[in-house]
């Protein structure tokens, strides 16, 4: 997945694979809780940066 940021912008990490696995409670897709998708379009850009931060540490693991 590659990220631009651009204008101050920080696009959404959804991959349109939206299956929310039962076990870790994370989207197999984008590894975003469902409280981190519902309140996407509401996050400033700095709450955008740290949520992909814990998707890339989930990413990891």
């Amino acid at each position: 997945m590659t990220l631009h940021l651009e204008n101050n912008t920080v696009p959404s990490p959804c991959t349109r694979v939206c299956v929310i696995d039962p076990a870790s409670k994370l989207c197999r897709g984008c590894l975003r809780t469902i409280d981190e998708i519902t309140d996407w379009s509401g996050k400033s850009p700095a709450e955008k940066r740290a949520v992909l931060a814990q998707v890339e540490k989930r990413r990891k693991e």
